[in-house]
């Protein structure tokens, strides 16, 4: 959440930044200051009754000692007043803090200066490319048919067993999975990353804690008995160690690695562009998420931007970069970053890994902190990125590196395989 002394104090910059945005509901700006100007006028009254009644409560005692009952007895019922309206008012400020974080969490971040106007993918902003496209034959097949005719993956055994967008991988498919995680991990651990095992299941504040609830709540697996969420990255349980801490300054950065199966419902998503692995309700990722210094995070940024590119440059994948346009970034997101590997059989761009920074809206909503050189209590920026999400990578390494003999294997991979050649 964007905090509430920014709120007041850069309104009209808020505003601006939601234009960027496309954000429907500006009026929402509005409506919370006057919310939050309510609150604190409650809040002022309240503490005027509660000085008052706590003045008189002793000035009460004083009259008992010096043996004057009877007006005493009059001061109390003046309290007994007081506590009444003072009641009303701590019921009328309950729901005052409550209308004002509901109005709150339905407003997204502040786009960065430096984010593109636009309003879809489209507008988005390319910021680098590299990598040689290869040039395939005629008979090149998409992923989905190499995945079936090398007997990598089964999309019907996994729709069987689940439902659309649970495959199974099998054998060599298989491999190059867990091939794939433990190559992103030793890079990650390698950065200077540590490396966690966390839950993938989340309670409620959780979800919140780095904007995913009430956001998206519809796209996320609920476990409603237990009101737990199957995770959509390992982002969340990540981020969320540090939920209601404050951190010492010479503890940051933070650099964190997971690797963890992800859950998306996907609701809506059908067509061609969803085919194969292009897009799927249960995928593997390997995440890697920082906390930083606010001095620090750009320069973080560009540093995980580095990483992962290095990563693609090793798995010899064609790819670029893209700005994202103000109107598609995410919810909790200050600037975004997608990275997307090309796809020579379908002959187009797919989205590989988005890395992020969020300012201080995720730690806002965390409560988590930083004490400074002058014990001084500063919110931290959280940042985050894939590296890598599986499924396309494995779709552009079965598309891009096909040939005659069958899928070649990266050479920077054949020590995680065990094998050169998927034939």
């Amino acid at each position: 959440m964007l905090p509430l002394a920014y709120l007041r104090k850069h309104s009209e910059k808020v505003k601006k930044g939601l234009r960027k945005r496309n954000f429907p509901q500006p009026e929402l700006i509005d409506q919370l200051l006057e919310t939050d100007r309510k609150r604190r006028s409650l809040q002022s009254q309240l503490d005027e009754k509660l000085s008052n009644s706590n003045q008189i409560t002793k000035e009460i005692g004083g009259l008992f000692k010096s043996g004057q009952a009877e007006k005493a007895n009059e001061l109390k019922t003046l309290t007994v007043d007081l506590k009444a309206q003072s009641k009303e008012l701590q019921e009328k400020l309950q729901k005052a803090e409550g209308e004002l974080l509901s109005i709150r969490t339905q407003i997204p971040n502040i786009p960065d200066e430096s984010v593109p106007s636009g309003i879809t993918e489209d507008d988005n902003e390319e910021v680098f490319s590299a990598g040689r496209i290869p040039v395939l034959g005629y008979d090149a097949l998409p992923h989905w048919e190499l995945a079936s005719k090398y007997g990598l993956i089964d999309f019907d055994l996994g729709s069987k067993i689940t439902g659309a967008g649970f495959p199974v991988y099998k054998d060599k498919g298989a491999k190059l999975q867990r091939a794939l995680i433990q190559y992103f991990l030793d890079k990650n651990t390698a950065a200077g990353y540590r490396e966690f095992q966390v839950p993938h299941m989340v309670n409620e504040d959780s979800g919140f804690g780095t904007g995913q609830l009430p956001d998206k709540d519809g796209q996320m697996y609920h476990a409603q008995e237990d009101n737990l969420y199957l995770i959509p990255t390992a982002e969340v349980p990540l981020t969320n160690l540090f939920r209601n801490q404050l951190l010492d300054a010479k503890d940051l950065p933070i650099c964190l690695t997971s690797y963890t199966p992800c859950f998306r419902r996907e609701a809506g998503s059908y067509g061609a562009n969803v085919r194969g692995l292009n897009r799927l309700h249960q995928f593997d990722k390997v995440e890697i998420v920082r906390i930083e210094k606010p001095q620090n995070s750009r320069a973080a940024l560009d540093k995980m931007i580095e990483h992962v590119k290095t990563i693609l440059e090793e798995l010899r994948l064609p790819y670029r970069i893209l700005k994202l346009c103000g109107g598609d970034l995410g919810f909790t997101s200050a600037l975004t970053f997608d990275f997307e590997v090309y796809s020579t059989a379908q002959k187009r761009w797919l989205e590989i890994s988005s890395v992020s920074t969020f300012n201080s809206f995720q730690s806002e909503r965390l409560q988590l902190r930083y004490k400074d050189k002058n014990g001084r209590k500063q919110a931290v920026h959280t940042l985050n990125g894939s590296s890598l999400a599986l499924p396309r990578v494995v779709a552009g390494l079965l598309e891009n590196c096909q040939s005659p003999k069958g899928i070649c294997i990266p050479k920077v991979l054949i020590p995680y395989t065990g094998f050169e050649l998927i034939n």
